[in-house]
C-alpha cells in the first residue's frame, strides 16, 4: 500500500470510528456535514472513496457510516460540495466515490392533475398555509391523513416531525403515484429515510429526484437492488447504478461467513 493510500485508509478509519461513536442517526449526519466543511476536499473525497468501497463489499461499519454520508449529501445546500467531489472523482478515477455523487441528467417529473383535498375549518373556509403548518404539529389521526395529502413541502416537513407519525402512515405517501418531487425530497431528508420500507418506496417512485435516488441506491440490499434494477418505471440511470452495485456485492454465501449484509 502506498503512503497516499495508507493515509486515505487512516482518514477513512477515523471517519468511521468517530461517526459510529455517535448514537443518534441524525447527529451522525450532522457530524459528517461538519467533516465535509472542515476537511480539504481531496482528503475528504479519497476517504469517502475508501468508505464507499468498503460499504460496497458489505462491511457493516462502513455501511452504517454511508447512511450518514448519504444523509449529509442529500441535505439542502450541498450542490457545490457534490460538484467538487464529482470533479475530484473524475480527475483521480475514484470510482466508488463517483457512484456516490453521480448526478445524471433528468427531465423534471411533472405531477399535472395532482390535487389535494382542501382542509377546511368548522365554518367551511379553506385553511391558509400558516394554519395548516400549525395544525401539522399536533393533528389527530384523521387530520394527519388529510395533511399528508397536502401539496406544500412545509406542511409535510412538520408532519414528518410529529410524534404521532408512523412508518405505516408514510410508506403510502412515499410510494404514491403520481408523486410530488418536493414532497419526496422532504421524506428523503427526514429520519424516516432510515427505514428500509420508506427508502425502497422512494427509490421505486419515478418522482423522486434521480440524484437523490442514486445516492440511496448504495444503501439498498441485494433483493432491493434487483427490484429497482428491474423496475421499468424508474430512471434508466438509477437502474444502471443498481446493476453496478449488484456487480460489486460479494456473493451471499461469502457474506454469510463474514456476518455482513447484502
Amino acid at each position: 500500500m502506498s503512503t497516499g493510500a495508507s493515509l486515505d485508509a487512516i482518514r477513512a478509519d477515523a471517519l468511521v470510528r468517530a461517526t459510529l461513536s455517535i448514537g443518534d442517526e441524525l447527529m451522525r449526519a450532522d457530524y459528517v456535514a461538519t467533516v465535509t466543511r472542515a476537511w480539504p476536499i481531496d482528503g475528504l473525497g479519497r476517504a469517502l472513496d475508501v468508505v464507499c468501497q468498503r460499504a460496497e463489499q458489505a462491511e457493516v461499519g462502513a455501511r452504517e457510516v454511508l447512511v450518514a454520508v448519504v444523509d449529509a449529501l442529500n441535505a439542502q445546500g450541498t450542490l457545490e460540495l457534490v460538484h467538487r467531489l464529482q470533479e475530484l472523482a473524475s480527475a483521480e478515477s475514484l470510482l466508488a466515490l463517483e457512484r456516490l455523487v453521480r448526478t445524471p441528467g433528468r427531465v423534471p417529473h411533472r405531477a399535472d392533475g395532482l390535487k389535494a383535498a382542501a382542509i377546511r375549518n368548522a365554518q367551511g373556509r379553506p385553511l391558509t398555509l400558516g394554519e395548516r403548518k400549525s395544525l401539522a404539529r399536533r393533528p389527530d389521526r384523521e387530520t394527519m391523513q388529510r395533511l399528508l395529502a397536502d401539496p406544500h413541502p412545509d406542511v409535510i416537513r412538520r408532519c414528518l416531525r410529529n410524534p404521532r407519525m408512523t412508518e405505516d402512515d408514510l410508506v403510502p405517501l412515499a410510494a404514491k403515484r403520481p408523486g410530488r418531487a418536493e414532497v419526496l425530497v422532504e421524506i428523503a431528508r427526514s429520519k424516516w429515510v432510515h427505514r428500509p420500507r420508506v427508502r425502497l418506496a422512494l427509490a421505486l417512485n419515478p418522482a423522486t429526484p434521480v440524484e437523490i435516488a442514486v445516492r440511496m441506491a448504495g444503501l439498498l440490499l441485494r433483493p432491493e437492488l434487483q427490484m429497482v434494477a428491474g423496475s421499468p418505471g424508474v430512471a434508466g440511470a438509477l437502474r444502471a447504478i443498481c446493476l453496478e452495485h449488484l456487480a460489486r456485492r460479494p456473493p451471499a454465501r461469502e457474506l454469510g461467513r463474514k456476518g455482513g449484509v447484502h
